[in-house]
């Protein structure tokens, strides 16, 4: 099993407390977002976790147990872009967050911290002349620190984060316009040392040398795990080249309030919910109901060779 922790929300930067617990209890309990009544127990084994990806835009309030992982691989997507307090109101500043980024590798390992700038989000404000003198800013920065960037465009939910675009006048690039974009930015990142890659993105940029990324990497948890693994691609996400994983988060639980997240209806419910989060509830936010349903989720190690596990193992 991969553990994704968390694409719907910044676990690291604001649950590392109730995640290290989770670790000590053993397992962790999910709820289903599309049925608030189904809820999935999940163990949290070494014997059965091929390798955890966590996904953050600050790693500092998690590093200082960093050792309570020792027996579990691992590696970070970090986020690091460069809007403003109006974009993302609630983030660590650009200085911190580069600090962080580069203790962090100090610490676990340029291979294992994944900078990622995303979503690249335009604008009268956010120029693409804009996004090129920040992309080089903090390209400079990590080159030494990590092997790999991935960027992504941002995607528009009508539902979730539509109204803010709108009010915002972000606009997108034509095919061309985009193509001269990513270009510049595969020459940056060259110049840095780095590798670009591109999230669950229709478009093919192969010309500039940038491909299509899995977040949720085979071959670098092969190579962080020195093991193969037999897993299939995840096909819930439209172009997206990840292997299969099991999220552990919830959504409306991230108070980071970036304007472009599609994870939270509203920063002011993630911020309450933060403030409500019980670490010994095996749920993020939340707690076991007596209407619940829960059930043990079947799980197994996708290293050759390896067993099933269940819970009671």
């Amino acid at each position: 099993m991969i553990l994704s922790v968390s694409r719907r929300t910044d676990i690291p930067a604001f649950y590392s407390e109730w995640f290290y617990e989770r670790v000590r209890e053993g397992f962790v309990c999910v709820r289903n977002p599309m049925n608030a009544n189904q809820v999935s127990r999940i163990p949290i084994s070494p014997k059965v976790v091929d390798c955890i990806v966590f996904w953050t835009k600050n790693a500092a309030p998690m590093m200082d147990k960093l050792e309570q992982m020792e027996e579990f691989d691992y590696y970070f997507q970090f986020t690091v872009n460069d809007y403003g307090r109006e974009t993302e109101p609630y983030v660590p500043a650009l200085s911190k967050r580069l600090e962080t980024f580069m203790r962090l590798s100090e610490m676990i390992g340029r291979e294992r911290v994944i900078w990622r700038y995303d979503p690249i989000l335009f604008s009268d404000r956010y120029t693409p002349e804009y996004h090129f003198k920040s992309f080089e800013k903090i390209a400079s920065a990590l080159g030494a620190y990590t092997e790999k960037c991935v960027f992504s465009f941002v995607d528009v939910y009508p539902s979730k984060n539509g109204g803010s675009l709108n009010r915002m006048n972000a606009r997108w690039l034509s095919h061309e316009k985009l193509d001269r974009f990513a270009g510049e930015l595969a020459r940056i990142g060259k110049q840095n040392g780095l590798m670009l890659a591109t999230c669950a993105e229709a478009v093919s940029l192969a010309k500039h040398g940038i491909e299509h990324n899995s977040c949720i990497d085979k071959a670098l948890i092969e190579r962080i795990t020195g093991a193969p693994l037999l897993v299939a691609g995840d096909k819930r996400r439209e172009h997206c080249g990840c292997a299969k994983c099991d999220d552990i988060g919830s959504y409306d639980t991230c108070p980071h309030g970036c304007i472009y997240c599609y994870a939270n209806f509203c920063p002011n419910v993630a911020a309450d919910r933060r403030r409500g989060c019980d670490i010994h509830s095996p749920l993020l936010c939340d707690r076991i109901k007596e209407t619940d349903k829960i059930t043990d989720r079947p799980v197994k190690s996708y290293k050759q060779g390896y067993r099933q596990l269940t819970l009671f193992d």
